[in-house]
């Protein structure tokens, strides 16, 4: 609406006047928000039309293992692992500014690198081999992520702990192309937990890998992390396990902070499926794991298939949903089992590339079967938008033709098409009609002898392995994991450089002491201190959630202990009596908190929180309470307030210069009653604010609104609904107020700071 440019986050640079801008393309329906930014950004969306000083637009990620339907936007691929590769990008591009070459020679010069993929120079079939990282404990990795100030989904610090997987589940991508195994060490693990925690304030860590339970020193790793990080609370979560994998052992190791999620992947509702696909586990291994899981005390596991799977009939269906209810008897039916559906996608790069993926009305069709199958309040169903699925397999195997088909999407309006309350299938019917592209070619069955869109790629998995792996699907024959035995020949490997490499073949732990179990009854010197602070400038646009996360994890940061409720979502001890509202500034907030003594006086503790905080979030004074100082809530009697209107208030012109302003501040004082209407939740009430309002004045040398308000038995008055009752401002001016809360009242004054 205002051009202002797409910015970079700690510069506000715009992106147009980057050297380099790189995407990871993670989800093909994350595709239209490429073109988004990349406009927002300034920067011509097809590569073909940017000229002389326009930067270099990079993609890598999975995505780009085919990436035919979006070449037209991209100068360069990035193929396979980028830890090197951008490093020789980076250096390519500083050596080719600095003599004085044209955008063009730039382009050449990334044509020259291992693993890059520049659509307009290899056109002459030449074969892109993806770049593999041989030892990535090795790898430099950023220890300070970003942490953004909104809540997000994953407010946790991500461990990888091990990349690649070579269990040769016949419908993974990720299982194939990011072969083979390479798994980091428990001390470069342990090192990286240690940087991010303090850095992030997080109070999660996360194990990520393809499969979490196969790390080979998975008990020995999440033993140390959590006696070292138990009194600090820090979770631990295994996101992607194998059930044959989580051990009694790493059940109790998990929930000793507080019980992360389960998801168990079954995939397919029968045996005969999960061999065609080579998963590999069994029905015994998934109850088993949902028994211990249940006796752990967790009360609920989500359970995950795939529907239209290779070979699936309506047994495999029926199977799914008995499978559901045998998992919900092992919690004898009195805890909670979702079941979590899928459309399968045939993803290039995987032995069943070649398959065809099924229509959406076959994928309702499926959906409806649960529908009617599962009935009991105890069993949640949740299933993958099938229109999603259906976008997802056209540009997963599509072909260039498909940029045209994106650009049309996206002119239409399509914007975060992975998000479902964004997602308007609609547009992308719209624009799949104006580019007359059959969906069916993209769905279909493909030849083994067929030229495939992403041909051009190599992943180092060879075709050959992928047809005998397909091959062996119609027979229901397994293959077995090659980490612990014979090479199947897949073609990654050279066994000298690029190979499979375990923590426990490479790690010495004979000797090495391990880290004290801290007893969870030890003795604290806890102490209990009073803050007071302002939230203002940027600040003022965090709702409360997010002020008091933001306090939490800036103390944390600090060094500082909190002291933690019990139970098994411990929470830190931070208190607040009042929530201020989004948008309102404010230079006198308290809150309570409970921390181990800090060995330091209370101004030198200010100014090491004050250092982890946000711009605008800043602590003003500490002080020493006893475990015995009544609560905050219970002394604040009301608040200071002073509110800045806008320049321009239609339809009241003079309203800000006095006049009538002043007039109509007379009438409310001089009244005994003065009674407003609320609407909550679709309730009117009535309520008589006179009494709650002990000042109200107008500065004309401040030009500035002045008020005092108070509580009663049935609550407040909001500065917002002075401005709309008293004065009669319309909803648009009050919201453009400038609202500032300048002190704090208190039945004892000795209570407050100012």
């Amino acid at each position: 609406k205002n051009n202002i440019p797409l910015s970079s986050l700690e510069s506000h640079t715009p992106l147009k006047d980057f050297d380099i801008v790189g995407f990871s393309l993670q989800y093909e329906l994350s595709y239209t928000n490429v073109l988004n930014m990349l406009e927002l950004g300034g920067i011509p969306i097809y590569a073909r039309d940017r000229k002389r000083g326009s930067p270099l637009v990079i993609a890598g990620g999975p995505c780009a293992f085919n990436p035919a339907p979006v070449t037209a936007f991209f100068d360069a691929f990035v193929i396979g692992e980028g830890e090197e590769v951008i490093l020789e990008i980076s250096r390519a591009v500083i050596e080719g500014k600095d003599r004085g070459h044209s955008r063009e020679r730039l382009v050449e010069s990334l044509a020259t690198i291992e693993g890059v993929y520049v659509p307009t120079l290899h056109i002459h079939g030449e074969r892109i081999k993806k770049r593999i990282v041989s030892d990535i404990n090795q790898c430099a990795v950023p220890l300070k992520p970003v942490v953004p100030l909104m809540k997000s989904i994953h407010d946790r610090v991500t461990l990888e702990i091990a990349r690649g997987c070579t269990r040769g589940c016949r419908f993974c991508q990720a299982g194939m192309v990011w072969r083979p195994i390479r798994e980091r060490t428990p001390e470069v693990l342990e090192k990286m937990a240690q940087e991010m925690l303090s850095s992030t304030g997080h109070d999660e860590l996360s194990l990520l890998s393809l499969s979490s339970g196969d790390y080979s020193m998975i008990e020995y790793l999440l033993t140390e992390l959590m006696n070292r990080y138990y009194e600090r609370r820090v979770a631990l979560a295994l996101p992607s396990m194998r059930v044959e994998t989580l051990t009694q052992k790493l059940i109790e190791e998990i929930k000793r902070v507080r019980k992360t999620s389960f998801t168990l992947a079954p995939e397919a509702g029968t045996q005969r499926l999960r061999n065609v696909i080579n998963k590999g586990n069994t029905e015994e291994d998934l109850l088993s794991t949902a028994r211990k899981v249940f006796d752990a005390g967790w009360r609920s596991i989500k359970l995950y298939f795939m529907i239209g799977l290779p070979g699936e009939r309506k047994e495999d269906l029926e199977g799914a949903v008995d499978l559901a209810y045998r998992v919900l008897r092992e919690g004898k039916n009195q805890r909670q089992v979702t079941v979590s559906m899928s459309t399968f996608i045939p993803k290039p790069h995987t032995p069943f590339q070649w398959k065809r993926q099924i229509t959406l009305d076959e994928t309702l069709e499926r959906q409806e079967f649960f529908k009617k199958n599962i009935r009991n309040r105890n069993l949640n169903i949740r299933w993958h938008d099938g229109r999603m699925g259906l976008l997802e397999g056209i540009f997963s195997r599509g072909d260039e033709r498909l940029g045209g088909l994106l650009d049309s999407a996206f002119r239409l309006g399509c914007r975060f098409d992975g998000w479902g309350d964004r997602f308007e299938f609609d547009l992308w019917e719209q624009a799949i009609r104006e580019t007359d592209i059959e969906i069916e070619d993209y769905l279909r069955e493909r030849e083994i002898t067929e030229e495939l869109p992403w041909d051009r790629v190599d992943s180092g998995i060879s075709k050959n392995f992928l047809a005998s792996e397909l091959r062996k699907s119609l027979e229901e024959e397994l293959t077995p994991d090659c980490r612990n035995g014979k090479c199947y020949n897949c073609g990654v490997c050279d066994h000298d450089q690029i190979k499979n490499i375990t923590a426990k073949e490479i790690t010495d732990i004979a000797g090495k002491e391990k880290s004290k179990t801290k007893s969870e009854d030890t003795p604290k010197n806890r102490k209990r201190f009073r803050i007071r602070f302002a939230k203002e400038g940027i600040s003022r646009l965090l709702s409360h959630l997010e002020v008091s996360s933001a306090l939490v994890r800036g103390i944390k940061r600090s060094g500082l202990s909190f002291m933690y409720s019990e139970g098994f979502h411990p929470h830190p001890k931070i208190s607040f009596p009042f929530a201020t509202s989004v948008g309102m500034e404010s230079f006198d907030e308290y809150a309570d908190i409970q921390i181990e003594s800090p060995g330091e006086d209370t101004e030198r503790l200010a100014q090491k929180i004050n250092s982890f905080l946000p711009s605008g979030l800043k602590i003003m004074n500490v002080r020493e309470i006893s475990p015995n100082t009544v609560s905050l809530s219970r002394i604040i009697t009301g608040f200071k307030y002073e509110i800045v209107l806008p320049e321009k208030i239609p339809p009241y012109p003079p309203l800000q210069k006095g006049g009538l302003l002043e007039e109509k501040i007379e009438t409310f004082l001089s009244s005994d009653k003065f009674i407003i209407s609320r609407e909550k939740k679709g309730k009117r009430t009535e309520k008589n604010i006179r009494p709650l309002v002990d000042a109200l004045l107008y500065d004309r040398k401040d030009d500035r609104i002045k008020a005092t308000l108070f509580f009663g038995k049935e609550g407040g008055v909001r500065p917002s609904e002075i401005l709309a009752h008293i004065f009669g401002l319309d909803n648009d001016v009050v919201k453009t107020a400038r609202i500032i809360k300048t002190g704090t009242i208190f039945q004892d004054s000795d209570q407050s700071y100012s």
